[in-house]
């Protein structure tokens, strides 16, 4: 039986990602060369690391947090699963087993290293980015542990060849990105209707993740980055190509735009807190993973996350009534099943703001949705 044991955790990481630190370096040559760009990427340590998780018998047995449909999945299977009994593979799997936040230590520190040759080769840029995760923290890089191990397992794999054959298939991946999501038009939008500025962004992604996506923020050297890891894209038979667009679109979305709804929120942090007092007006207590929004503040930037995804909905596809409809309804529907019991309400009051106010930022129209909050 497949376990499902991550819902929450993918909850969680959607907001928390990973702690602001000295854990990167960004060098001016670096910050020159990222300045302004929005990249997406099947990375190769990223993409041995996880295969290696996925074949442990914890991965083998949690759908939820590996995609195990599809021929890529196979291909992974056939090539790889031969080597599940190899030691550094237990080890990995003990690791899962004990907490399967393992799996972002181990997949968020992936960029500390570059695969050269089988060998691991440090990337000055990142010393240990994804360091803590909710409330766990990490010392030290688990690549450089098992860094021997890593090494030994790509080339008894042959990794690296098959890595290189897998190319048509990961570029399809990236330009499906950028057709069906659009990550420069999301950020584009976002700065323009934001105080908030972000420097760049980039999304690594596999046909290996499911469940577990999270997202890093790093600020060094006067440069914000942000890091995305999710699922690829996904379209569906029975939307259509505008709504499989939007679909994707919201996905990255309401990683994205964490970033510009929590900075006006923690100015009026304490105004927030007391116009949602009464939580149980605002989320189903009874409902798995609310209990990780446990004050008023992190309910509200919940609700704000995907509230502005609608704002940005219904400005792209504006004259699109169906499709704005069926947006509108999907994110209410799934935020209620949440146990976000008003969305449909807060969505309704935020795009009444908006109208009212629409040369101004969205940080702006703050204080009075806050208002609206508080008479509920």
């Amino acid at each position: 039986m497949k376990t499902k044991i991550l819902s929450a955790f993918a909850l969680i990481l959607s907001f928390a990602g990973f702690a602001q630190s000295e854990k990167v370096n960004f060098s001016e040559e670096f910050k020159k060369e990222n300045q302004g760009k929005s990249t997406v990427e099947v990375n190769e340590v990223k993409e041995l690391l996880t295969i290696m998780l996925a074949i442990t018998d914890f991965g083998l047995g949690n759908d939820d947090m590996f995609e195990q449909r599809g021929d890529y999945y196979q291909r992974v299977l056939k090539q790889f699963k031969l080597y599940k009994d190899e030691p550094i593979i237990k080890t990995m799997d003990s690791l899962l087993t004990k907490n399967p936040l393992n799996y972002i230590f181990f997949t968020g520190n992936a960029q500390t290293y570059f695969l050269k040759n089988e060998i691991l080769i440090p990337n000055p840029n990142y010393i240990l980015p994804a360091n803590k995760v909710a409330n766990v923290k990490i010392e030290v890089n688990p690549i450089t542990t098992y860094k021997k191990e890593i090494e030994a397992f790509a080339k008894k794999t042959n990794f690296n060849e098959f890595y290189k054959s897998e190319k048509p298939f990961y570029d399809k991946i990236i330009s499906d990105y950028k057709q069906y999501s659009n990550l420069q038009k999301q950020w584009n939008w976002l700065e323009k209707n934001f105080d908030t500025k972000i420097n760049s962004y980039i999304v690594y992604t596999s046909a290996l993740i499911n469940g577990l996506n999270y997202t890093g923020g790093y600020e060094n050297n006067n440069f914000h980055l942000i890091e995305m890891v999710l699922p690829t894209i996904q379209k569906e038979k029975d939307r259509s190509e505008k709504n499989n667009e939007a679909f994707n679109t919201r996905s990255m979305f309401t990683e994205i735009d964490h970033n510009y709804v929590e900075k006006p929120s923690v100015k009026f942090k304490s105004e927030i807190n007391t116009a949602l007092k009464d939580r149980e007006k605002w989320v189903n207590t009874k409902a798995y993973g609310t209990e990780y929004y446990p004050d008023g503040y992190k309910v509200f930037n919940e609700y704000m996350t995907y509230g502005v995804f609608i704002l940005y909905a219904e400005e792209i596809y504006k004259g699109d009534t169906k499709l704005l409809q069926e947006i509108n309804n999907e994110v209410n529907a799934i935020m209620i099943e949440r146990g976000f019991i008003k969305m449909k309400e807060f969505n309704e009051e935020l795009k009444n703001l908006r109208n009212k106010n629409k040369k101004k930022k969205i940080d702006l129209i703050y204080p009075e949705l806050i208002k609206w909050c508080s008479l509920q």
